[in-house]
């Protein structure tokens, strides 16, 4: 009785911590526009090194969360850099990602 009370409770805790977003949209980040190279005739404006949790306890995060988590922080930096559009320098790693950082003057 009291392992099934066990299990129920960290089933409930992994279903719950699936649905958590722990990065939400800086002002100004929505006008970001992600592209998924990079743009010919734009500015380069730097680069931006995220991370994010991709693993909570033995709990391991949706892909698609963490892929979207990092696309939100890396668009977070662009209005600080006067950068309007973002492209992935390469695929995520363990929770973090390299993304440069774009002005196009859309």
């Amino acid at each position: 009785m009291r392992s099934m009370l066990l299990l129920g409770c960290v089933l409930s805790l992994s279903a719950s911590l699936s649905a958590c977003t722990f990065v939400h949209m800086a002002p100004g980040a929505k006008q970001v526009k992600v592209l998924p190279a990079a743009p010919v005739g734009c500015e380069q404006r730097g680069e931006a090194s995220v991370s994010v949790r991709h693993q909570v306890g033995f709990y391991e995060r949706s892909d698609i969360q963490v892929r979207d988590e990092l696309e939100t922080l890396a668009r977070n930096e662009g209005p600080g850099l006067g950068a309007d559009s973002i492209s992935p320098l390469g695929p995520p790693q363990d929770g973090s990602q390299r993304w440069a950082l774009w002005r196009c003057g859309r």
